[in-house]
């Protein structure tokens, strides 16, 4: 891609540029595709993950934001494989819940959360790029859906159990592979490959298009970009190749043994080596022990022991 027409990956743009209120058209846009619905953002509230460290490269960016409907929006990108994502998830929307109501308060100030994740490595079994999920109460012999009845400022409401519960959106960056056809595959081409079409009227992107471009920063974000993109490029070349050593040391060791439980062993041998020779070079870099472990798997100890 052309630097005149290179644009800001959105990891980087979540982190630095759309906290600003002039920039949420684009972070609006990404949302608006996803709940098929117009969602106006009316601010960006910290979180305790928030990073603005230039060296939190393996770090989740966080993105904690509150809509016109007074719902929560959580978004998270990640690059690095964690072995416990989807508590993490329900943690993450569990905590903003009990962060947003305040004790004594009745439970109709209980907010309605999306999590949006966004990642960037391999996380489970599926062919789709993006799943959705949200719960609803289904009779188990009538299978009729529950609805409730509520009362709002005097006046009775019917609401379905969809209304309130969280909902989550995990955006597998890397099983995308089409031609961008529709706002949605623009965004998500957009994500993976930084691509965005000179004529695209999907939500955000046109924003995008003169926001993030990579030749509006001036020398320093440009030098502390590049830094970032190096960063993350060493990080999958790093993880991939001790994923790959580990494969070949336990293949090695099972074939030396030539019994399965040698197999067994040789193969978790070889990839706690590999972790090891990921974990040695993270450390050799400056990133922090928090960071090693959740890039690793490994203890804190077998890290010092490094």
């Amino acid at each position: 891609m052309e630097d005149d027409n290179k644009y800001i990956r959105f990891d980087w743009a979540a982190k630095r540029m759309l906290r600003d209120k002039a920039n949420f058209g684009v972070f609006e846009g990404l949302i608006t595709v996803l709940l098929n619905e117009p969602v106006h953002i009316i601010e960006i509230l910290e979180s305790e993950s928030n990073q603005n460290d230039p060296d939190d490269k393996f770090n989740r960016v966080d993105i904690k934001a509150r809509d016109s409907k007074d719902e929560i929006i959580l978004v998270e990108i990640q690059q690095a494989r964690e072995l416990y994502y989807l508590e993490r998830m329900l943690y993450g929307v569990a905590k903003t819940i009990t962060e947003h109501i305040s004790l004594g308060d009745k439970y109709n100030k209980v907010k309605k959360v999306y999590s949006i994740s966004i990642l960037y490595f391999d996380l489970g079994q599926g062919a789709d790029y993006l799943y959705h999920g949200q719960t609803s109460l289904v009779g188990v012999h009538t299978k009729d859906t529950l609805k409730i009845n509520t009362r709002d400022k005097g006046i009775i409401k019917i609401k379905t159990p969809e209304e309130i519960f969280p909902e989550y959106f995990i955006i597998r960056v890397n099983e995308f592979n089409k031609v961008a056809k529709t706002p949605l595959e623009e965004w998500i081409d957009y994500l993976k490959n930084g691509h965005i079409k000179d004529d695209t009227t999907a939500p955000g992107l046109q924003e995008a298009r003169e926001k993030l471009q990579y030749l509006k920063m001036d020398k320093a974000e440009r030098k502390a970009y590049d830094r970032h993109i190096d960063n993350i490029m060493v990080q999958n070349d790093v993880l991939d190749t001790a994923k790959m050593e580990g494969r070949e040391e336990g293949r090695e060791e099972g074939r030396k043994e030539g019994r399965e439980e040698g197999r067994k062993e040789g193969r978790k041998e070889g990839r706690k080596e590999g972790m090891l020779a990921v974990a040695k070079n993270l450390k050799s870099m400056g990133l922090d022990l928090p960071a090693i472990v959740q890039a690793t798997g490994l203890s804190e100890e077998e890290i010092d022991r490094l």
